[in-house]
């Protein structure tokens, strides 16, 4: 890291990408020089940590480039992306990022901390791809809030199913040692959530490639927020209705919801 930025670069293996393909269930169809589908840079410009820089949860512990605000529950918020140019497998990139905020609020569940993480994804010289990402972050125990209602109202819908196995395919592809992804004692002990929990970006990656379909073009703006936890053994219907995307739980629970152009 220097001067609060911290640069990784990968060489966009597209081999990562097929892998990422068939574990959602696409056609494989990634190769050197074309285009990844978006979100797919999420399996790519891993940071490893040995064990003793991790965290209690998996993650790397705070403090270096994470700030250490004081509450030891994370989860992913919401997040944005501006698509300025496609994201190319096997070309070289280059990630910077950068700390753009930290904001403390008082919620139902109690305190919270909200961590806004940018992104900008360099690719032959240029900017590709500008990611924000909004972590929060809790106290022990209590709730996460009301869950609020899904709209019915779609014109297009989407079964998909989520399982254990995605789960754990989806960890090891972006490298997120998260437990309350695959470790479900931990998940519901610690956590306090119903058992194994859907990844965020996972349910944003759905509504992306959904969106994309439903364009029918490169997307070229994309706003989501996460607002309940889609927990296992659980499918979810994933909606549309003129430019907004939606992913439903069995019992009518929006669990998240995105803007997409």
């Amino acid at each position: 890291m220097k001067d609060g930025v911290t640069t990784l670069t990968d060489v966009m293996d597209p081999a990562r990408a097929r892998a990422l393909q068939a574990t959602l269930g696409l056609r494989v169809t990634a190769d050197t020089g074309g285009a990844l589908p978006p979100f797919f840079h999420h399996i790519y410009f891993w940071d490893p940590q040995p064990p003793g820089a991790l965290g209690r949860d998996g993650h790397p512990a705070v403090g270096d480039f994470m700030p250490d605000v004081g509450l030891p529950r994370r989860m992913w918020a919401a997040g944005r992306l501006l698509f300025h140019a496609p994201v190319l497998a096997g070309i070289q990139a280059e990630k910077r990022s950068v700390i753009d905020g930290v904001t403390r609020k008082a919620g139902r569940s109690g305190p919270l901390a909200f961590v806004r993480v940018r992104h900008d994804i360099w690719q032959r010289g240029a900017v590709v791809l500008t990611e924000w990402q909004d972590l929060v972050y809790r106290e022990e125990g209590g709730s996460a809030g009301v869950a609020p209602d899904a709209r019915v109202d779609e014109t297009h819908r989407e079964e998909a199913h989520f399982d254990s196995t995605l789960l754990f395919r989806y960890s090891a592809l972006t490298f997120n040692g998260h437990r309350i992804h695959y470790d479900a004692d931990y998940a519901r002990e610690v956590e306090g959530y119903d058992g194994l929990v859907s990844h965020g970006p996972l349910l944003a990656q759905r509504l992306m490639l959904m969106g994309e379909r439903m364009l029918a073009r490169p997307l070229t703006d994309v706003t989501y927020r996460a607002t309940s936890p889609l927990t296992l053994p659980r499918s979810a219907t994933l909606c549309w209705a003129d430019g907004t995307a939606w992913v439903r739980d069995p019992d009518g629970v929006q669990c998240m919801i995105a803007q997409i152009r």
